[in-house]
């Protein structure tokens, strides 16, 4: 990831764009034919060479040109004919940004198949499900992971949508008149970049372009710290049902020998944090002034490398951390049997509405149970109002794992089974 925004190939990206436009008008006998192709055969831009023009001249794409136009010879004149910074800039731009949501559509389809086997590998296993962090009703460690998976695919579609509104450039000139090259030019070199047309460029691509990729990228951030911080959780030692894999010879603390941190997960959750501030910086960067100042400039050449080499690591860090992560379904038995069967306290609850009780006052008398000190499956049964109503029989119905998993594996199935 970190290629697509060295100043080498961003230089290399506005020279094809420039090298374009020099075909295009010379298709149409605007500059000689066959400058247009000693241009192709001779152009070349030197990084070291732009920056020394522009520490003269204070202005990156003149010295950009500049040093194309040396390398070319009496040619050069004929670079950059109509066209205005913002042209090169902002196509080459979105060149780059085309390339960004690639890698990070490869990352996110690497990391959803990581997320699918090892929910394939836990689809049975029971664990606690927690809401306030509070056991509430077991599901599954599988259908956890399906979630997981069910989401990335959303994400995915999310960057397909990005790359699609991202990929527009524009060529037509100062405050985007089409004052020199017609609309015709523009869309001829466009195409062959693979971009749209912006269809009222101003000076500039419209930002709300860029805002709605920067966020989109922030909402695939946010969904990997979700996961990031799950592992977290389990992994506390209160918990202790999954834990980030520990290499051997690795050592979790200066201080203390038997620390095994969530490190990788903490450093996911930290960089989420990143990207989503950077989206509001592109919110930001929606409104200038009239036709175009540069005030985005700055911003993005920092936010577009940062937001999107972050998230290409954070989509690596989350695949290794998932394909080694240590599950432990002992633990997750343990747990379960910690609140000693609370999580079924709504099987009794119905059961007593079934048969007649009003759920306010079957509400009072199962809470009376699970507050108690106790087995609450041995309150229950002793209970003299739960007990002259349901029979010992029904409430060890009401204890039934697999009756409380309930359809979590047709969830399962339609997620992570789905066209398979």
């Amino acid at each position: 990831m970190g290629s697509t925004w060295s100043d080498q190939h961003r230089y290399d990206l506005m020279l094809e764009v420039e090298i374009r436009v020099c075909e295009a008008l010379a298709k149409r006998s605007v500059i000689p034919g066959d400058a247009a192709g000693r241009i192709r055969a001779k152009a070349s831009v030197d990084g070291s060479r732009v920056a020394e023009i522009e520490a003269e001249v204070h202005h990156d794409v003149i010295a950009f040109v500049s040093a194309v136009a040396e390398s070319v010879g009496e040619d050069g004149r004929y670079l950059h004919y109509g066209m205005t910074s913002s042209d090169v800039l902002d196509t080459a731009f979105a060149l780059q940004l085309v390339e960004a949501v690639d890698q990070l559509l490869e990352g996110v389809s690497t990391l959803m198949e990581a997320v699918r086997s090892r929910a394939r590998e836990y689809r049975d296993t029971p664990i606690a499900g927690r809401s306030h962090g509070i056991h509430a009703q077991p599901t599954t460690f599988g259908l956890k992971l399906a979630g997981w998976y069910a989401e990335l695919k959303r994400d995915r579609f999310r960057l397909l949508t990005a790359r699609e509104t991202i990929a527009s450039g524009k060529l037509s000139g100062a405050v985007g008149t089409y004052g020199v090259n017609g609309p015709d030019i523009e869309a001829e070199v466009l195409d062959g970049l693979g971009l749209t047309v912006e269809p009222v460029a101003t000076q500039v691509v419209p930002r709300d372009r860029h805002a709605e990729f920067f966020c989109t990228l922030a909402v695939l951030a946010g969904g990997l710290e979700r996961f990031a911080t799950e592992i977290r959780h389990l992994q506390r030692t209160e918990v202790g049902e999954v834990l980030e894999s520990f290499s051997k010879g690795q050592k979790g603390s200066s201080a203390m020998p038997h620390k095994r941190n969530p490190i990788l997960t903490e450093n996911i959750s930290g960089l989420a944090r990143l990207v989503r501030a950077n989206s509001l910086a592109a919110l930001e960067n929606i409104a200038l002034w009239h036709e175009r100042d540069i005030s985005h400039s700055s911003v993005e050449r920092v936010i577009a490398p940062d937001s999107t080499i972050a998230l290409d690591f954070m989509l690596a860090r989350m695949t290794s951390v998932v394909t080694g992560m240590e599950v432990r379904p002992e633990a997750m038995a343990a747990n379960l049997e910690r609140t000693g069967g609370r999580m079924f306290s709504e099987k009794i609850l119905l059961a007593l509405v079934e048969n007649g009780i009003s759920r306010d006052e079957a509400y009072r008398w199962v809470q009376r149970c699970a507050l108690a000190e106790g087995d609450f499956r041995a309150n229950a049964e002793k209970d003299t109002d739960i007990s002259r109503v349901l029979d010992a029989s029904r409430i060890e119905k009401a204890f039934d794992m697999k009756a409380a998993l309930g359809h979590a594996h047709e969830v399962f199935d339609r997620v992570i089974e789905e066209g398979t």
